[in-house]
């Protein structure tokens, strides 16, 4: 997974800003790490005069014969979650990119400038089989997370994955702390329970945001001729003339977008409508964006 330098230009110094609130202050604001007393261990250091004997880690020392203190780092650091679709459904392409690949690039764009905040990211990506990268904010952390990402675009085999039971599971990973949640997926759900899942992560004071990602065909279904339909992530066919189905699909679709954008609204939940026909750094930027201006208005 290669960013685009284009794309890393325009992003500029626009940073991710979560509405969590941590200290009075938002988690998102990406001050300098702060090392306490108190909430994540980070790290070991040698001991130093003036340090607290209480941080003193004194199994280290009947291991080592030395001296190692303790470091934490606390709250106000933002955690996020990347959270890919990479069931069957969302491999489908039309005349652009797949589904999957333009929200891996979404993913890839936001877990870069988090990690350009020195915050920690990590990727939940579900499909064929889960796939996980644990938050980290160090070293080659960003290297790791892309190639897992290269791992999931490469798999053919989507499957059949549930966007609930992925979210529920993320919830689980991230139960200790408040987080930003970031979901990329078509939200096709014959179950209905993606929405749902998203609002018990809200509910549990979560910061969650969904990059609704669409093939414009599958907005306007502008095929002539018979033509066969096939279901990505199941054995069902379907013998049709668009033609014929057109207007009242039409009707169907609008009426899915317009219940799921008045349903995470009514939740807390940014929603962006993604099609994959729009400029990468433009889908990118209005998820950044309306996050800044979300920010300054609370």
């Amino acid at each position: 997974m290669r960013l685009d330098p284009a794309l890393l230009a325009r992003l500029g110094p626009m940073a991710i800003k979560a509405r969590v609130i941590v200290d009075s202050v938002l988690a998102g604001q990406h001050r300098a790490r702060r090392h306490g007393s108190s909430i994540e261990f980070a790290e070991h250091k040698e001991y130093s005069p003036g340090d607290e004997l209480r941080h003193v880690d004194w199994k280290a020392l009947a291991k080592l014969d030395r001296y190692y203190v303790k470091r934490f780092e606390q709250e106000s650091q933002l955690t996020a979650y990347l959270v890919l679709d990479a069931s069957g459904s969302m491999r489908f392409a039309g005349a652009g990119p797949a589904k999957v690949d333009y929200g891996a690039s979404c993913l890839a764009a936001l877990a870069y400038l988090i990690g350009r905040e020195q915050d920690q990211v990590g990727l939940y990506a579900f499909g064929a089989r889960p796939r996980h990268v644990p938050p980290r904010a160090k070293g080659h952390h960003l290297t790791d997370l892309f190639a897992v990402l290269d791992e999931v675009l490469a798999d053919p085999d989507g499957g059949d994955a549930s966007p609930a039971e992925a979210l529920e599971r993320v919830g689980e990973l991230c139960r200790r702390r408040r987080s930003l949640i970031v979901l990329a997926s078509d939200l096709f759900d014959p179950d209905d329970e993606t929405i749902g899942a998203l609002t018990r992560l809200k509910a549990r004071r979560h910061d969650v945001a969904v990059a609704h990602v669409l093939a414009p065909e599958e907005r306007t279904l502008p095929y002539d001729g018979l033509t066969r339909f096939e279901d990505l992530e199941g054995d069902h066919r379907l013998l049709a003339n668009p033609t014929a189905i057109r207007a009242d699909y039409i009707a169907r679709m609008d009426g899915f977008l317009a219940a799921t954008r008045e349903r995470l609204a009514a939740a807390g939940i940014d929603y962006h409508l993604t099609p994959t026909d729009r400029a990468l750094d433009d889908a990118v930027v209005a998820i950044v964006g309306n996050r800044r201006s979300a920010g300054e208005r609370r």
